[in-house]
């Protein structure tokens, strides 16, 4: 279980494929406190260290994770954001997360408004539901929805996100991990299976 709230970055240092996984071999500032079998978020997607040596770690991505994220559209040198997993006792900011992205978005608009950034994703309208002021997970960054249609959304991002999480680094026409808030998926169930 996650909050949303970025802890820091990882760099993608390598990346080679195993079988049908994709293996990539990540640098962290906060490697040192890592160990392995430990799931941490990377760009909103729940991971297993498998592997620590200094300050570079290793992850696996199974074909299943694969074709529900962007991971696959990471290069070497990217900036991945993370997040440990919730401890106990501490305190919640953020939302539930629960680390399974449910799709890609597409980066349609990015508006400056001079102190902050309005940011519109489409995705696929079967894949979830958002409502106004509610939650939504992107690249693992707990956000709230501003504007809400059956396939698209905005988020405002603050400039302490902006600078602090790879929301910097896209350009309209990206592809972003989206996670539905849990709240929603469950009633998305309800009424598709006639409750």
């Amino acid at each position: 279980m996650f909050t949303g709230i970025i802890e820091s970055f990882s760099n993608v240092v390598d990346i080679h494929q195993e079988g049908s996984n994709v293996v990539f071999h990540l640098e962290s500032n906060i490697c040192n406190e890592f160990k392995i079998d430990q799931s941490i978020a990377h760009n909103g997607i729940c991971l297993t260290v498998t592997e620590i040596n200094g300050n570079k770690y290793s992850v696996t991505a199974i074909k299943e994770t694969l074709s529900r994220t962007n991971l696959g559209q990471l290069n070497i040198g990217d900036k991945v954001n993370i997040e440990r997993c919730l401890k106990a006792g501490d305190r919640f900011d953020g939302h539930y997360v629960q680390g399974h992205v449910d799709c890609i978005g597409h980066v349609d608009e990015i508006h400056d408004l001079d102190g902050s950034h309005m940011i519109f994703i489409s995705h696929p309208i079967e894949a979830g539901i958002t409502v106004g002021k509610g939650s939504i997970t992107i690249n693992g960054i707990s956000l709230t929805v501003i504007d809400s249609f059956p396939d698209a959304f905005s988020v405002a991002i603050i400039p302490y996100t902006w600078e602090h999480t790879n929301l910097t680094d896209i350009k309209e026409g990206d592809f972003v991990n989206i996670e539905f808030d849990v709240l929603g998926k469950y009633l998305q169930k309800i009424k598709l299976m006639g409750g």
